[in-house]
């Protein structure tokens, strides 16, 4: 699309809106601001093949910002979405469970600050010395009666857990989270 400008002969001085009228020897059809600018005459050449692509693109007029398209998204695969973005808000303390051969460690973490709100382990010293197994199912109950207690202390009593891939909510696991379940604790 090319545009081509012309225009009538400017006076030689600066003249008022009205005078420059009077000049020209026109009546104003508008009282709008628009009545005092010059009248142009404007001509539109469509033609499907530009002459001179360079020249066309100093018309083009860019938005600051536009939604992306599927291509657009499928380049940048690494983009968080919506609900990665403003889960960590949603539900921010994440319970944490590990289980090792020897032992069974539980936390609570924040996850906008990564700060630590409470920790059981069947490896410290009172539950190490009390407990006959520190791994099976009775060890988990007490781990997440101890997970519960604290988390009320430190005034969190809704938390959630994001198993991982292929992971089942059962057995050890399970007791964890229904003992933390049983004692107050909502799960998110």
């Amino acid at each position: 699309m090319a545009c081509c400008l012309s225009s009538p002969p400017k006076p030689p001085s600066f003249l008022p809106s009205s005078e420059f009228l009077k000049a020209r020897g026109e009546k104003p059809t508008s009282i709008s601001w628009s009545s005092s600018l010059p009248h142009l005459n404007l001509s539109i050449n469509l033609s499907s093949s530009p002459s001179n692509p360079t020249r066309n693109q100093s018309f083009v007029v860019q938005a600051a910002w536009t939604r992306r398209s599927r291509s657009e998204a499928a380049k940048k695969p690494n983009r968080k979405s919506w609900k990665q973005k403003t889960d960590m808000y949603m539900r921010p303390f994440l319970l944490n469970v590990f289980f090792s051969k020897r032992f069974v460690h539980a936390k609570v973490m924040h996850r906008g600050t990564s700060k630590v709100i409470s920790v059981a382990t069947t490896n410290s010293k009172d539950l190490r010395n009390s407990l006959p197994s520190l791994t099976d199912t009775n060890a988990c109950r007490v781990i997440g009666k101890l997970i519960a207690e604290r988390s009320k202390e430190a005034d969190v009593f809704a938390m959630s857990y994001e198993a991982k891939k292929n992971e089942r909510i059962e057995g050890r696991l399970g007791i964890v989270i229904d003992t933390i379940k049983e004692n107050g604790i909502i799960f998110v």
